[in-house]
């Protein structure tokens, strides 16, 4: 005889990617020779990001062809970049397809058919995938899994946060594995690259680069004779702020100009206080405990629009981190063991 935790679990398996995208708002595409200004305002628009559609060489009409995905990571990337002479009007100029690369994620297109089921869409994204594309209207009605990216007119985006926030949805069919401590689950990574106080935001972001990261917590720097250029081992140091490519989402051209010499604490604690982010809820610094549950991690994640959390001790030395991969793949192990 099944317990309740199995069946409460299998219950979930009868979802699919569908029921996760029903109020989805369609992806924007831009042509690959549009300026990197006009997909950066495509984005201020509303989207989480933006597939870069690929022109016919000879004729120059747009054809569906998808080359990969711009994100905030990838523009400013791209505008800490090492040709400063050429400055940021002429980079702003440049073409979006040629910041591709920038972010290895962006060079991948994932996607996945409506049809396919929660469970290989949690093998997926806790693979470190943060997001894939879920077309409108398939042409692969009964087909589960991967499909082409051509075979659809339109896209939708499914991301990490829409699967977690399902999770909270689901929480009664989820209690037994929701109240479990992110500790009892494994669901604490314990390597943590952070900035110091001292780091300015460009540095910041070509580190971020390098070691693809879209988030780092900022600890408190130790010395003045400490390398602020490069990103430190955060164990046990204290955890004052959180630097992420996302937040300058939004930033006017003359704002981002002005930003980039910050150091990142600077930049953290001027963001609540710009009038463009004036109707955003204050930054708070999100931390948790390794005896928190993975319902609390997960409500501070979404509530607070955070991809990973901080794990601190009492004195807020850092410990590690809970990121959305790291919940999925906990919930994902947790049901298959069920």
């Amino acid at each position: 005889m099944q317990s309740s935790r199995e069946v409460n679990c299998s219950r979930l398996r009868n979802f699919t990617v569908k029921d996760l995208t029903v109020d989805k708002l369609c992806l924007i595409e831009v042509p690959d020779n549009a300026s990197l200004a006009d997909a950066l305002n495509a984005m201020w628009l509303g989207a989480g990001g933006s597939m870069i559609v690929e022109s016919d060489k000879e004729t120059g009409t747009a054809k569906k062809q998808y080359i990969g995905m711009v994100t905030m990571l990838d523009v400013v990337a791209h505008i800490a970049g090492e040709e400063e002479e050429k400055g940021l009007d002429k980079k702003m100029a440049d073409p979006v397809s040629c910041i591709i690369g920038h972010c290895p994620e962006g060079r991948s297109v994932w996607s996945l058919n409506p049809s396919t089921s929660i469970m290989d869409c949690m093998e997926i994204l806790s693979k470190g995938i943060h997001r894939v594309l879920v077309p409108l209207d398939s042409n692969v009605k009964k087909t589960s899994g991967p499909e082409l990216v051509e075979s659809a007119s339109a896209y939708t985006m499914l991301t990490q946060m829409d699967l977690v926030s399902f999770f909270l949805d689901q929480s009664i069919h989820l209690q037994a594995i929701l109240s479990r401590t992110v500790t009892d689950l494994s669901a604490v990574n314990d390597n943590v690259l952070a900035i110091t106080s001292q780091a300015r935001v460009k540095d910041a972001v070509k580190c971020m680069n390098m070691a693809m990261l879209n988030a780092v917590p900022i600890v408190e720097a130790s010395s003045d004779e400490e390398d602020h250029t490069q990103l430190v081992d955060g164990k046990n140091r204290r955890v004052v702020g959180t630097f992420s490519a996302s937040d300058l989402k939004g930033c006017h051209l003359a704002t981002l100009r002005s930003w980039l010499p910050l150091n990142a604490l600077e930049f953290a604690e001027k963001i609540p206080r710009t009038p463009l982010f004036a109707s955003a809820p204050k930054r708070e610094l999100v931390t948790c405990h390794v005896t928190s549950t993975l319902a609390q991690v997960i409500r501070m994640a979404t509530t607070k629009r955070v991809h990973r959390v901080w794990v601190v001790d009492k004195n807020d030395g850092l410990q590690g981190l809970v990121s959305l991969t790291d919940i999925i793949a906990a919930v994902r192990a947790a049901i298959s063991a069920s």
